[in-house]
């Protein structure tokens, strides 16, 4: 249709027809005057769009499909995220079991001295504050922390607070060369004071020069006047070497610690000091020794007839049986009568000769 004054007039009064039928419809309600045109119209059209939406459908279908695999696809990647993040947040089997262990040892540690204690995980190690030897935990100022305050794990010291903030903490290792502690050892109650020396041996320097120590003597923590920064009972550590004297008024005596500095996890801080002083309990079981069997000693005595009879008065056997099944009173005869007839042979030998 070409684009006339006549033909505009027309689709003009076409649109104005359609609005009317609306106008009509709208008003009618369900007695509208064009109900029967729409059903006859449905009664027509309606196989035909029924016809083709049984055509269109499975392509709208693939479509859709098509769109949304994308969105199931992305929801997946979202799912294997989370999972991956969870599982690094969890953390390996081995992990949660070491972490369990730990975690049970230092409650029993706390359990046995009585020490009220804030669990913190170590969340960074390195230099801060100029100290070589220092590790940062997850609980500050708001968890209760101050400063000052003893730092221990499942196995016995591990330093003390220094620095606080107020989610965060910084503890001095025991092991740095700036850490000192006083000690006292098990049974004797010798004291001293423990200084760290990094990845060796704690040195420690007793305050009575002539004290009896050897190795595998052990040391606890003496405690600080109000229990600041130490208190009293914490396992030290094992004495592995006693260097003479030569001549100085005390000795140095070498001690093992007892917490591993290099693979700290799990710690406590006590933030509440035992009511008294728990002296060696908090010192692991040291185990049994085991005495030696003693080897058993069987008395034998010789009879006139040669057997041979133990303790209880049981025969046990002769001095003349031999193994072969022959005794030693019919060999010793029979090599007498053999050595009787040599003279016989050998005259014999003289004469034929």
């Amino acid at each position: 249709m070409r684009d006339t004054r006549e033909s505009r007039l027309l689709l003009v009064l076409l649109i104005a027809i359609a609005f009317a039928l609306i106008t009509v419809d709208i008003r009618g309600g369900e007695g509208s005057p064009v109900d029967g045109a729409r059903q006859a119209a449905a009664t027509v059209f309606g196989p035909v769009e029924n016809g083709v939406a049984a055509a269109v459908d499975p392509v709208g279908n693939a479509i859709g499909a098509v769109r949304d695999s994308g969105n199931r696809h992305d929801r997946i990647a979202t799912l294997e995220k989370e999972n991956a993040a969870l599982k690094a947040k969890l953390g390996s089997d081995d992990r949660t079991n070491s972490r369990v262990r730990q975690l049970d040892a230092m409650l029993k540690n706390a359990g046995a001295g009585q020490y009220g204690i804030k669990g913190a995980e170590v969340i960074a190690i390195g230099a801060a504050q100029g100290f070589s030897w220092t590790v940062t935990i997850d609980a500050g100022s708001d968890d209760g922390i101050r400063r000052d305050m003893t730092v221990l794990n499942g196995e016995g010291l591990v330093g003390r607070v220094t620095t606080v903030g107020p989610s965060t903490a910084t503890v001095l290792l025991a092991n740095d060369p700036d850490f000192t502690v006083g000690t006292r050892m098990e049974k004797t109650d010798e004291l001293g004071f423990a200084t760290g020396q990094g990845s060796r041996p704690l040195s420690v320097q007793f305050l009575n020069g002539k004290a009896k120590v050897k190795a595998g003597d052990r040391l606890v923590t003496f405690g600080s006047s109000k229990d600041k920064p130490f208190v009293p009972g914490v396992p030290v550590g094992e004495v592995v070497r006693v260097d003479p004297s030569g001549g100085a008024l005390t000795r140095t005596v070498y001690v093992k610690p007892y917490v591993g500095f290099t693979k700290l996890d799990i710690v406590g801080v006590v933030v509440q000091a035992p009511r008294q002083d728990p002296r060696d309990t908090v010192l692991p079981k040291q185990p049994a020794k085991t005495k030696p069997k003693p080897t058993p000693t069987v008395t034998v005595t010789v009879q006139p007839n040669g057997d041979l009879v133990d303790g209880s008065g049981k025969v046990v056997g002769n001095i003349n049986e031999q193994p072969g099944g022959g005794d030693a009173a019919g060999d010793a005869a029979g090599n007498q009568q053999g050595n009787a007839q040599q003279p016989d042979n050998a005259a014999d030998d003289q004469g034929q000769g």
